[in-house]
């Protein structure tokens, strides 16, 4: 139980070593040349982006959505000109509002890729009037997918907004919302990079002291953010991505290559203080926190991978970009990086900005030589000492602040995920207000086979009779030669409420005789909701089963595997909790600047687990792994665990800090899904890095003792075979820390 294991074969880490640090100019010019061919390649990939991808695409309520907006484009209308009469004209049965709306509404059926133009004026529906008689709609259908519509708009928007004599015109339907999501994403995306790259360099050099060392994870975040955006616009070409990925990119790109720099810089500076010269310290460093760096990366690829199962592709778009960035982001620390720290050498501590606070207070300096992160090794001695009262606080406290998370409620995106100011955002709140019925509410119901007259009028008396249902309008039209005609049913209660997704049900059962098909926002949720129903348990198998495989493969034992995504799970608790309180019931709404619906959209609580979950195995590997090295080394379970987490303690802290500014500045964006996404997996990391990692693991550790190492038999020669250690050899050098590095700010990186 304590022997000290053999050091683990080096001739693979020796060959990659030589291969990265041969050549170090010329690794570092093809890196270069690579990056620019990137830029290139990855130049407008956000105009090739869409901004929808929430509906599964092979569901019922899909598919007969695409057959009505082909054989009925009037019926599924995205497009509402809201038209407001002047402040002297009595409304908008005025002779000259009247006369003016009537133009427009030829000028926009005369339009390319517009059809199914329709109004208030030419069919006098009550739905298409404010209730004040202020206000009424001209509907139109924009053709084509997500971005050609949004091509038609641009080009006849500025033709129709604005004052037009007694009437004024304001856009809104989900076509306009869209071009304007897409418009604020591009917009908040910009400034998030404004704010998270200054902020992020400023704290990195607080980390390293540094101001070289300090530019490196920045320049492996460059490249893993502009190779990523040259994968999507190459993947644009074949489907279809969704714009909020180029978030994801953005936060994981900075954050994961801050990771892994952090953690690769600072054991090559450790293996300078130990004496090693540069190109020796770059091969001890890429077969210790080099293997580590690749765990790292596999693990957070494999959560992110989960999200291919899903069909909708908001969420495959995620999958995407993240395992894109992360590898990329992988790549660069371990190709990138050596060929820098051999040519820079010790010149990697240069502009060391710590000596002017260190002259200032040399009695602080204190520690001895060895004895990095001395607080943190008291700290965690201190949870070791006290185990039961940490492990069962600790946990009892992140469940409780998850308990909200039990009241979820579902839902979909609208015009409300944009700040209030949106136009399109203000046009459907007035609608929603102001107007007897909403244009893109309530069920359609499409039929096929051609039914006779006396079996729809049948068919429509069952509906009529349903609970819930107000009334059922229909049938309309012979779409396709007689082969389709559709009836809206109009429900009580809210278009996506649970009284409607249960009406989506009742209605699928109600016998029709001929095939028919249910769509309408409330039948999108519910089939969205089956989608990633059906798939989860799959997703969430593969994410459990590899991070088992892989942290196995990483320690050799049995139950760190268990551990970790046990302790990975309960650090989510928090992030999901708070989504609910803060969100869907609307708590520092006011602060955020952002509107409640009351729900949360379908998919996002899988895109959150599976970014936090592998950020958080992103830490726990860097733990685990040092924590390991140790045990190997001497033996010693409780001295592995403080020294583990004295090396790494403020190493963590340091990069769940910066990563929670990237993460912030994301969460800054006015588009309400962005900010979600932001913050809350800033708060995941934080809570995983300052709670879980800090108090969590130790305690867990000291419970568990000795047989946290424990494997059968056969597991033991599995991982003698095939596993792989980050520790070197059993008499490798301790890092003797130099004297100006004995006391270093926030991270001690």
């Amino acid at each position: 139980m304590t022997e000290v294991k053999k050091p683990p074969s080096s001739g693979e880490s020796g060959r990659w070593t030589r291969f990265v640090t041969a050549r170090p100019r010329l690794t570092l010019l093809l890196v270069l040349v690579v990056t620019a061919l990137a830029v290139f390649a990855g130049g407008g990939v956000a105009d090739r982006m869409g901004s929808g991808g929430f509906e599964d695409p092979g569901a019922q309520s899909t598919l007969a959505a695409r057959a009505l907006e082909r054989e009925f484009p009037d019926s599924q209308p995205n497009l509402l000109l809201l038209v407001d009469a002047a402040p002297g004209a009595a409304g908008v049965d005025d002779p000259a509002v009247a006369a003016e709306a009537e133009r427009l509404t030829a000028q926009l059926a005369a339009e390319r890729g517009v059809v199914g133009v329709g109004s208030y004026w030419r069919t006098g529906l009550p739905a298409l009037r404010s209730e004040d008689g202020r206000q009424a709609l001209i509907t139109a259908r924009v053709l084509g997918d997500e971005k050609t519509a949004t091509e038609v708009l641009e080009r006849i928007a500025p033709r129709y907004r604005g004052e037009h004599g007694p009437a004024r015109v304001s856009l809104g339907g989900p076509a306009a919302v869209q071009r304007e999501v897409n418009r604020t994403i591009q917009e908040d995306l910009l400034r998030a990079e404004l704010i998270a790259l200054p902020v992020t360099l400023v704290l990195l050099v607080l980390v390293f002291g540094s101001a070289i060392a300090a530019l490196l994870p920045l320049g492996v975040g460059i490249v893993a953010i502009v190779g990523t955006n040259a994968v999507l616009r190459g993947l644009t070409e074949f489907t279809d991505v969704s714009v909020f990925a180029q978030n994801l990119t953005t936060a994981l790109g900075l954050g994961l290559a801050i990771d892994y720099a952090l953690f690769i810089v600072r054991r090559f500076r450790e293996e300078l203080a130990a004496g090693r010269d540069p190109a020796a310290a770059v091969g001890a460093t890429l077969r210790t926190a080099g293997r580590t760096v690749l765990f790292s990366a596999l693990t957070v690829a494999v959560a992110l991978s989960a999200m291919l199962f899903f069909p909708m592709y908001f969420l495959r778009s995620f999958a995407y970009a993240g395992v894109a960035v992360v590898l990329i982001a992988a790549a660069a620390a371990l190709i990138l990086l050596p060929a820098a720290l051999i040519l820079l050498g010790d010149r990697v501590n240069s502009l060391d900005l710590r000596r002017i606070w260190q002259r200032r207070r040399p009695a602080e300096a204190g520690g001895s030589p060895g004895e990095p992160g001395r607080g943190w090794g008291r700290a965690a001695a201190l949870v070791m000492r006290r185990a039961p009262l940490f492990a069962v606080a600790t946990t009892a406290g992140l469940l409780l602040l998850g308990l909200p998370f039990l009241g979820v409620k579902f839902g979909t995106v609208d015009d409300r995920q944009l700040p209030k100011t949106a136009e399109s955002h203000v046009v459907q709140q007035q609608i929603r207000d102001g107007f007897p019925g909403s244009p893109d509410g309530g069920l359609t119901v499409l039929t096929e086979g051609g039914a006779t007259p006396a079996d729809l009028s049948a068919y429509r008396d069952r509906l009529a009779r349903l609970p819930g249902v107000v009334r059922v309008d229909g049938p309309v039209g012979q779409g396709g030669g007689g082969a389709y005609t559709y009836l809206s049913v109009v429900s009580e209660g809210e278009a996506v409420g649970q009284q409607a997704q249960d009406l989506v049900g009742e209605v699928r059962k109600v016998a029709a005789g001929f095939p028919a098909s249910v769509t309408g926002q409330a039948a999108v949720l519910v089939d969205s909701q089956k989608a990633i129903t059906d798939e989860l348990p799959t997703a969430l198998a593969l994410v459990v089963l590899a991070t088992l495989l892989l942290v196995f493969l990483l320690t050799g034992s049995l139950l760190i595997p268990l551990q970790a995504v046990l302790l990975n799970a309960l650090s989510l608790t928090a992030m999901f909790g708070a989504v609910v309180w803060v969100f869907q019931e609307g708590h520092l709404s006011g602060l955020l600047s952002f509107t409640s619906t009351g729900d949360i959209e379908t998919s996002l609580p899988v895109l959150m687990f599976c970014i936090a979950f592998g950020l958080s195995m992103d830490y726990g590997v860097f733990l685990i792994s040092r924590i390991k090295e140790e045990y190997d080394r001497t033996g010693d379970h409780e001295g592995a665990v403080r020294t583990g987490l004295a090396r790494t303690g403020g190493l963590i802290t340091a990069a769940a800090l910066i990563l929670a500014v990237v993460m912030v500045a994301i969460g800054t964006s006015r588009v309400t899904n962005t900010k979600m996404l932001g913050l809350g997996i800033a708060l995941a990391v934080l809570m995983d890095a300052m709670v879980v990692r800090s108090l969590l693991v130790p305690a867990v550790m000291k419970l568990t003792g000795k047989a946290t190492w424990w494997a059968p038999g056969p597991l033991r020669r599995l991982h003698d075979r095939f596993g792989l250690s980050e520790g070197e050899a059993a008499e490798a050098v301790q890092p003797q820390a130099r004297p100006e590095e004995e006391k270093v700010p926030v991270g001690t990186a």
